[in-house]
């Protein structure tokens, strides 16, 4: 697709340098939103890199804010790869496993937005007792 204007270059860089700061660090307040990506070698060969590139694009193309994608190494679940951590402020942290490209829609729309747990690839949820 050949660029036509100055201001479709610019609006290009500018969509590149959001995907690309979504990698790297995000913007941290109370209210980020931290999504973990396993990127250990046994994740990368199970497709993690597939996850966290449509993560990135997704969460680009519907303009989710307060939110920090974050590569991280091996999480322990090698079994589960590719594994997804979501950590939502005042709420415990969430681990989804053999997430794969279609998932990440879910995670996404389900759990970001709806505040929905996906318990069908939970393999971490921790809870707090009032004991």
């Amino acid at each position: 697709m050949p660029v036509k204007s100055l201001d479709e270059l610019r609006k290009i860089r500018e969509d590149q340098i959001k995907k690309v700061k979504l990698r790297e660090t995000g913007e941290s307040d109370d209210q980020t939103i931290e999504i973990l990506v396993g990127m250990a070698t046994c994740g990368i060969a199970a497709g993690s890199r597939e996850v966290l590139n449509e993560l990135i694009t997704q969460i680009s193309t519907k303009g989710i804010e307060h939110i920090k994608v974050v590569q991280v190494g091996c999480m322990g679940y090698c079994h589960s790869e590719p594994t997804v951590q979501v950590n939502m402020p005042g709420h415990e942290p969430t681990i989804y496993g053999n997430v794969d490209r279609n998932f990440v829609g879910e995670i996404l729309d389900k759990h970001i937005q709806n505040g929905e747990i996906l318990d069908d690839h939970v393999l971490i949820k921790t809870y707090h007792s009032a004991l």
